[in-house]
């Protein structure tokens, strides 16, 4: 039998055919006219895909590169920062922050939760030295989304003064978010999720606070230098050798982005998450995260079946790669990606796959009830989304 391998993670995910035929092209030098024009279009067309007049700044590096260059721009050692954590991405602030001497008021929740708005309200109250508030719009590794606004509200109301950075990487594309209305002072980003390109690419979008900020920051940095970057950007060029391929790719899936409209793409991820949503839990299982977020839907386990057997099953009978759980999360829960180059028939044929896969482990579940739940909802949409197709 014939198994097309399909990527359903939230991240890497489907690339864009004709971003992957630009990526296929012979290369460009990066010191020439040609190659600086593709660097005009691409910075352009980031900002409106953050949807942002801030400068929106990139580095050749995975999302964890522009983590740390937010760190180590905007904060001098011993600088008290707030983390909101509750996920292995929100512990990663932690870890960061650690590493480059900052004290870290830590705000958790458990895994599967967001985390509380009132305790990020109380200890915004209690840290009054407090320059920095980092957290994820959506944290991945549960499938949890966060009130980025409420935060933005709260750091505007108790601590004016402190940097609001977010983690974004699966938030961008697939979440409403107004950085610029909320003043979100640094928004990160990568290639491999909403954008439908390979990782190894980095973003943040940076704000005229952050810039000020980044004048008497004391953090040692040489690559991940955001002024550097931006005095190059002024130029028409990079500080150092770019990701030429990588950036030609996005550019082309930029375009395709810009046509189809920012606001349709998070639709699409709306819409594709609320079907699959309704569609596990028709087939008897339940949704790991209270709130979850539209870049994924993360689902436990049924009882007696390990996620990793899933997982396992998914890619050796229909070549469906599902993400299993992370760390202590392996094995008790799967994610279901809906970021990007993904349609309805990409979302019911996954359905149908992990109905059968189901079935094969030993779960209860009826053929074609989740697929009937995941239609049901789609027909209500009064309009279909369009997926961005190719020509």
């Amino acid at each position: 039998m014939i198994r097309k391998p399909r990527l359903f993670t939230p991240g890497p995910t489907p690339l864009l055919p004709e971003a992957q035929a630009a990526l296929a092209a012979p290369a460009i030098h990066h010191r020439t006219a040609t190659f600086q024009a593709v660097l005009d279009r691409v910075r352009e067309n980031l900002k409106y895909f953050y949807g942002t007049e801030n400068d929106v700044i990139f580095f050749a590096s995975s999302g964890t590169g522009a983590m740390e260059a937010s760190i180590a721009n905007l904060f001098s050692p011993g600088d008290h920062v707030l983390v909101a954590t509750a996920g292995k991405f929100g512990e990663r602030w932690v870890e960061l922050a650690t590493a480059y001497g900052l004290r870290v008021a830590k705000v958790e929740s458990h895994y599967g939760r967001a985390v509380s708005l009132d305790k990020i309200k109380e200890t915004l109250k209690e840290a009054k030295d407090l320059r920095g508030i980092f957290f994820q719009t959506t944290e991945s590794s549960t499938g949890v989304r966060h009130d980025a606004e409420g935060i933005a509200q709260l750091r505007q109301k108790i601590r004016p003064d402190a940097l609001l950075i977010a983690d974004a990487i699966t938030g961008l594309g697939t979440t409403e978010l107004d950085i610029d209305g909320w003043g979100l002072d640094v928004v990160i980003g990568g290639s491999q999720k909403a954008l439908m390109v390979p990782p190894g690419l980095a973003f943040l979008s940076v704000s005229d606070r952050a810039w000020e900020r980044a004048k008497t920051a004391k953090l040692p940095r040489y690559y991940f230098d955001l002024q550097r970057e931006r005095e190059a950007a002024r130029k028409h060029d990079t500080a150092y050798t770019p990701a030429t391929s990588l950036l030609v790719g996005l550019a082309v899936a930029l375009d395709r982005i810009r046509q189809l409209g920012r606001e349709n793409l998070i639709r699409n991820a709306q819409v594709l998450a609320e079907c699959t949503r309704q569609a596990v839990q028709a087939l008897g299982l339940k949704l790991y995260a209270e709130v979850p977020a539209d870049a994924l839907t993360a689902v436990s386990a049924p009882q007696g079946i390990s996620s990793t057997e899933i997982a396992k099953q998914m890619n050796e009978m229909f070549g469906a790669v599902v993400a299993n759980g992370q760390g202590s999360m392996k094995g008790k829960l799967f994610r279901i990606a809906h970021l990007g180059y993904y349609d309805f028939t990409d979302m019911a044929g996954l359905i149908a796959a992990l109905e059968m896969v189901l079935t094969h482990l030993g779960h209860p579940c009826q053929l074609g009830e989740g697929v009937r739940a995941a239609q049901s909802h789609y027909a209500e949409v009064a309009n279909p989304v369009p997926a961005p197709a190719t020509d």
